[in-house]
């Protein structure tokens, strides 16, 4: 039964497996609210997963360590079991689903386990996972519905309030709902007052709506970069524990995601994948009533695949408005785009990149449009751009 002795235990448990990601302080990142980042994207394997799995597997009996373990995950729970067990000397095998980023493939082989890699999604790989442990005999080691494993995530909770104790709420990703049970756990169990809230992606909200329908709910699909909370259906434990102790929760937009990486990646220096970065992006957009408080944004990974890093990036770029365009007709003769590009000049702005194409059959034979790719401050800047260049005469198709 999770208690917070057994809390406490699995942080003297898990002292010589995780590493100390100590709290650190932003500036920039929001205007309201103090904030500070627990970055466990720092944690080895580049996520939380570490303590749920470490802790899991050191419960075990010595007969189900010789059996060996078996577990399925997105990507980073597997890294977590996957070191977990090469530690204890224990076997292991997870089902990943086909489409987990290749960086997280590996990186599990490279810590020791078998992979078995699903078609599907993350409950793909869960559904073959019982079905290996059924025919093998392994013992299985759940990514989140677990009391063992929600134990091990809660360390990350006493560390806050025991770092911080003066912290007013703390923001925490959700997916099937295992480290914001155990966060939230732990923070209640030890300071009532504390706020706990969790993000979801909008492209993938099971614990939002099952929460908001009171009763577990299980979606037909999910589409969402924050590829580590892409989970269709929350477990029984942790849609228990997050309905007595979890605050609020909100959803982050993709748009919002990337926005999220992109500033942790600015102002701080820090990368966070997609479930990493909601957190983040939920305090940015002032998703929950933080304004004045204290705050603590959980990174909870930052294994990103760099294959689509350069897209979640110039997605975040289009989010603030730092990289922006423009659609201009114009009339075809010398001298218009030296024009344009000075006006554009004189405003700050800086153009990156120019496409020409002239006009149809039912434009003016003389016309023609310029697409220009800007680099620019934000979107008041781009505002600012557009209405010199009309006051300046110039025909505006499209801004943005």
């Amino acid at each position: 039964m999770l208690s917070i002795d057994k809390v406490f235990h699995a942080s003297v448990v898990l002292k010589n497996i995780v590493r100390d990601t100590a709290i650190v302080p932003t500036e920039g990142i929001t205007e309201d609210c103090q904030l500070f980042l627990k970055p466990e994207n720092l944690q080895k394997t580049g996520s939380f997963k570490l303590r749920g799995s470490g802790y899991k597997i050191s419960m075990l009996s010595d007969e189900e360590k010789q059996r060996g373990v078996i577990a399925c995950s997105a990507g980073n729970h597997a890294q977590g079991v996957a070191l977990a067990a090469t530690k204890s000397g224990v076997n292991s095998i997870i089902c990943l689903p086909d489409s987990a980023p290749i960086s997280k493939i590996e990186a599990t082989k490279r810590y020791g386990a078998q992979v078995c890699l699903v078609e599907g999604v993350y409950d793909d790989a869960y559904n073959r996972a019982l079905e290996l442990k059924e025919e093998r005999g392994y013992t299985f080691v759940h990514p989140f519905d677990d009391e063992d494993v929600i134990a091990g995530q809660g360390t990350i909770g006493l560390e806050i309030v025991q770092e911080m104790n003066d912290v007013d709420a703390v923001i925490v990703p959700i997916g099937g709902g295992g480290l914001i049970s155990g966060v939230a756990f732990a923070i209640k169990s030890m300071n009532p007052n504390i706020k706990v809230y969790g993000v979801q992606a909008a492209g993938s909200p099971s614990m939002f709506n099952s929460v908001h329908e009171g009763s577990i709910g299980c979606l037909e699909s999910v589409s969402t970069i924050a590829d580590g909370i892409a989970v269709k259906q929350p477990g029984e434990h942790t849609f228990s524990l997050v309905q007595k102790y979890v605050d609020d929760i909100a959803l982050v937009t993709e748009d919002e995601i990337a926005a999220a990486i992109l500033t942790l990646i600015e102002k701080q220096k820090m990368v966070a994948e997609g479930a990493g970065a909601v957190s983040v992006a939920a305090a940015m957009f002032n998703k929950f009533p933080i304004a004045g408080k204290r705050v603590v944004s959980l990174i909870s990974g930052g294994n990103i695949d760099v294959t689509i890093l350069s897209r979640v990036i110039e997605r975040g770029l289009m989010k603030s408005g730092r990289s922006s365009s423009l659609v201009i007709e114009l009339i075809d003769k010398p001298g218009q785009l030296q024009t344009v590009s000075r006006i554009i000049a004189d405003c700050g702005g800086n153009v990156t990149s120019v496409q020409y194409e002239r006009a149809g059959e039912i434009e003016s034979i003389n016309g023609c449009y310029l697409k220009l790719g800007m680099e620019t401050r934000n979107y008041d800047h781009v505002r600012m751009i557009a209405s010199a260049l009309t006051d300046n005469g110039f025909k505006l198709i499209e801004t943005k």
